[in-house]
């Protein structure tokens, strides 16, 4: 398991965790695992230095990055990140994932990644209008609507991408709406998209729960991340009738045994910026949501959450992956063996980047569709895609996460035998 690119650290956790994966699927590929190592070896790293004269007139450099992983079944597709703590490492798996992730659910694009080490609570809105506008002069040369459609991740939302196309419209000379998704509505974004990660957690998990006989009435429900995608999908789970009775994000644990409302928790959140403090459940370590009672846990926070320590203690019988690269490869075989069923990542959260690709459809067309039919088609690609894993799995005899790797890579390195190795000998 290596890579070409020799200033990457080979120790560091979220690229290993891929190469682990990748490695884990080979023996299913057959004659197609001649091509294994093009999914090895990211097709592009950019690292930019990103100068932004801060409003104390200082000068503040940043690093950004964007890698675009495999294209060869279309365009890069992948999220901007701003966080503290993105390295290369960290986006070259991300854009892997989105890799595997686009395959798996039959879309037309490639994996990309990019973004930015820094804390964007830290920034007023001008200083990241100006970070956001500068990074994305830096890596225009590589980004476009046929080339590679940046899109919001942690740390970046709708106004983020909104100041990234207007940049690159600005380059061009005319307006490019599909340079990026994830777009304020009126500026060419889809309806439906900004609930479409959670919604299609809570689509897989259904889907999956009822192939268990698991009913989600009256299930309890865990939470661990309460953003756009944990809140939504928690939402979701309520109406159905499960109970929500752990939340966990960047400021505490609350728990509740009987349950307590999301609806209400995502306002309070909107309001104090955090779970703490919400009145009708209890405060609770953060390790103690590894012991709460749950049937059905949720990790929509970061990558590398579900250590082999914290697979053991985890009583959940179902695990949906809201977060990209939550479970750590020794994690998943224990729970694998406790016969706890995981909904990968690569199908579980890929709601946000179908209903993306609805976006880039509808903005190079110039035609829009209404959120009921945005619904309708995420739906239904994303019981598919869990059909098709659920029967590769049965076939196979393995994991829904090997069975997943297994549609994807089928795909991608059928497209790049196909395609042929330029140039030739």
């Amino acid at each position: 398991m290596t890579t070409n690119l020799s200033y990457v650290n080979q120790n560091t956790d979220a690229w290993m965790t891929y190469l682990a994966q990748i490695e884990r699927v080979k023996p299913y590929l057959g004659h197609l695992s001649t091509y294994i190592d093009t999914l090895k070896n990211p097709k592009r790293a950019l690292i930019v230095d990103v100068p932004v004269v801060m409003d104390d007139g200082s000068i503040r450099h940043f690093e950004g990055f964007r890698v675009q992983h495999n294209l060869s079944r279309g365009p890069g597709k992948g999220g901007v990140r701003f966080h503290p703590k993105v390295d290369l490492n960290e986006v070259m798996a991300l854009s892997a994932w989105m890799t595997i992730k686009c395959a798996a659910l039959n879309l037309p694009f490639g994996g990309a990644k990019g973004g930015i080490r820094v804390d964007p609570r830290q920034l007023s809105d001008a200083e990241l209008e100006r970070l956001t506008r500068r990074y994305t002069s830096e890596i225009s040369h590589i980004i476009g609507p046929q080339k590679d459609i940046p899109a919001p991740d942690v740390g970046t939302n709708g106004r983020v991408m909104a100041w990234m196309m207007d940049t690159y419209s600005i380059e061009q000379g005319h307006t490019v709406t599909g340079v990026v998704t994830g777009k304020p509505v009126h500026l060419g974004g889809s309806l439906g998209r900004v609930k479409a990660t959670g919604r299609g957690v809570f689509i897989t998990g259904c889907q999956v729960a009822k192939k268990l006989s698991l009913p989600i009435a009256g299930a309890k429900v865990a939470v661990q991340g309460f953003g756009n995608v944990g809140s939504e999908a928690a939402v979701l789970f309520e109406n159905a009738g499960a109970k929500i009775v752990a939340v966990q994000d960047h400021t505490g644990t609350i728990f509740n045994e009987n349950g307590f409302s999301a609806v209400q928790l995502q306002q309070y959140v909107a309001q104090n910026g955090g779970v703490a403090g919400f009145e009708d459940a209890s405060a609770i370590t953060d390790e103690a949501l590894w012991d709460v009672q749950m049937d059905i846990f949720i990790p929509a926070a970061l990558e590398g959450q579900i250590t082999a320590e914290r697979a053991h203690q985890l009583t959940a019988k179902l695990v949906l992956e809201g977060a990209n690269g939550p479970t750590y490869p020794e994690a998943d075989d224990i729970l694998n063996q406790r016969g706890v069923i995981i909904v990968p990542d690569v199908i579980c959260n890929a709601g946000g980047v179908t209903v993306s690709y609805f976006e880039w459809v509808q903005d190079m067309s110039s035609f829009f569709w209404s959120e009921a039919e945005i619904n309708e088609r995420l739906d239904k690609i994303m019981r598919d895609a869990v059909e098709e894993v659920w029967a590769k799995a049965t076939e196979n005899e393995c994991n829904l996460r090997t069975s997943a790797y297994i549609v994807a890579c089928e795909r991608i390195l059928m497209a790049r035998k196909e395609r042929g190795i330029y140039p030739g000998k």
